[in-house]
């Protein structure tokens, strides 16, 4: 899905995510602020800074903190302490990328239901 409206993201950064949605068969939401979510709850965002931030279960945080040498994800001043900072090497790394999006999903989609 195209975005609607205009998104500081830088494009490259922003056509590599929506590469990455696609091999994991995730829908984008989102015009200017993209993201994905499950029940509620979001567990990929790219922010306008062009950081991609990546919601993941302990175990899985624990293991990809350590794998890609990275820190937990922080946007608009705030740590978020379930997710990571995704590398810009890894966002360039489709297949191995979509993989990690699929398991945020599961996670993500395990959490409980927010009402609206």
């Amino acid at each position: 899905m195209a975005p609607k409206k205009a998104s500081n993201i830088p494009p490259e950064k922003l056509a590599l995510y929506e590469k990455a949605l696609a091999a994991a068969k995730i829908e984008r939401k989102g015009d200017t602020n993209p993201y994905t979510s499950v029940n509620g709850h979001m567990f990929t965002h790219l922010d306008p800074s062009g950081s991609l931030g990546l919601r993941l279960s302990p175990e899985d945080l624990e293991a990809f903190l350590k794998k890609y040498k990275t820190k937990l994800f922080e946007t608009y001043g705030f740590v978020k302490k379930d997710w990571a900072a995704v590398p810009d090497s890894l966002l360039a790394e489709t297949s191995e990328l979509s993989r990690h999006f699929a398991a945020s999903y599961r996670y993500t989609a395990s959490l409980k239901k927010k009402s609206k």
